[in-house]
């Protein structure tokens, strides 16, 4: 089958996006599945809980980075935690758009700041669901936008969209970004890719997707003046939160030395790679084989939507995505974590299964969103995201 191309510009009246109750209507399956499967999730985390003594309302939103967040949006930042071994935690290393909305949500609700990151999550990770919906119906049809959707809700670390995490927030402003991207609405994708340059370090692959959308849209004689506002709006965010933690620790290099401080950073991968050489070369093979086969299969991926055709600015988005987790060195077990908004990567998959008639797509799905919940309470109940 000949591989698909996409144009990134539209004509406006061939858009659907000024008819939101329509368009509201097609993403129903679609958000209506995503509940569900994430509905099972937090109800195998529960059901672990009872047996294994563990609060799954503490593990989904006090515990790891969840207690960061809370923390800058009841304090504001400034808090350091100096470890053994010269390693300095600061809560600059998070970004702000998380933390400012939780204490909205704790002004209005009179909720703590933990439990308003669940309602942020929870309403953001909707609005991913259609973000990731609507990218799919685009490129690929409905069909394939709705398995999307149900594929990412079922990663193996999908509970994470459950929780008091930035991921579900980052990953609606990036869908809807790049949905902007694909419809020539300039001024909207810029504004949501400074949000998302807000909400975590990995905006500059939002900001990638803009630069470069605009950059086809101009080679194709697009001229609208809305294209450089939008490209001029996409980096503001990140930029600004990066020189402002730059400006209050006093150097130019002051985020990178934040992060530093938490042993991350970049190092062109050789740091994972000497880890999964590690694990290959001693008692731990199976794991260090895993490893491997998961990275192959994550390229595989990324190849298998080159040869589709996929646009450029999606395929920019993913590829910065993928390019920041995997030569990130730090904690390897957050890689999956970080890897999840490159919810591209899944399009060959749910395109795939789309062909298929419903009772087969079901009979795939089923068991994948049932063992997502499964391996989404133990690995709660076990080490979890840092």
């Amino acid at each position: 089958m000949p591989a698909r191309t996409h144009a990134v510009r539209v004509p406006r009246r061939a858009v659907s996006y000024g008819a939101p109750v329509r368009a509201a209507s097609a993403a129903l399956p679609a958000l209506a599945l995503y509940a569900a499967v994430r509905a099972l999730g937090v109800l195998a985390l529960a059901l672990w809980g009872l047996a294994d003594g563990k609060d799954a309302h503490k593990l989904l939103s006090a515990r790891w980075d969840s207690l960061w967040y809370a923390r800058v949006a009841e304090d504001g930042y400034g808090y350091t935690l100096h470890l053994a071994g010269g390693k300095v935690h600061s809560d600059l290393a998070f970004f702000p758009l998380l933390p400012w909305l939780e204490r909205g949500v704790s002004a209005l609700t009179g909720l703590r700041a933990g439990d308003a990151g669940l309602v942020v999550s929870a309403l953001a990770s909707l609005a991913a669901a259609w973000g990731i919906f609507a990218v799919g119906e685009r490129l690929y049809g409905r069909r394939a936008g709705v398995v999307l959707v149900v594929l990412w809700a079922a990663l193996p670390v999908g509970v994470v969209q459950s929780m008091a995490y930035s991921e579900s927030l980052f990953t609606a402003l990036a869908a809807w970004s790049l949905y902007a991207v694909l419809t020539g609405r300039w001024v909207a994708a810029g504004t949501l890719a400074a949000l998302a340059g807000l909400t975590r370090p990995v905006g500059a692959a939002v900001v990638a997707a803009v630069w470069l959308g605009a950059l086809v849209a101009l080679r194709r004689g697009e001229r609208s003046w809305r294209l450089p506002v939008g490209v001029l709006l996409a980096p503001l965010g990140w930029l600004g939160y990066v020189a402002w933690v730059g400006v209050r620790r006093g150097s130019v290099t002051g985020y990178l030395d934040v992060q530093g401080g938490w042993g991350n950073g970049f190092d062109g991968g050789l740091a994972f790679g000497s880890f999964i050489a590690g694990r290959l070369a001693g008692p731990a093979f199976p794991a260090g084989l895993g490893l491997l086969l998961g990275v192959a299969l994550v390229i595989w991926l990324y190849a298998a939507g080159v040869r589709r055709g996929q646009p450029l600015p999606v395929l920019a988005y993913t590829g910065t995505v993928l390019l920041l987790a995997l030569t990130a060195k730090g904690y390897f077990g957050s890689k999956p974590r970080l890897m999840m908004p490159a919810f591209p990567l899944l399009l060959p998959l749910a395109v795939a299964l789309a062909r298929l008639r419903t009772a087969r797509v079901a009979l795939v799905l089923a068991p994948v969103a049932l063992a997502s919940a499964v391996y989404g309470a133990f690995w709660l109940h076990g080490s979890g995201p840092p």
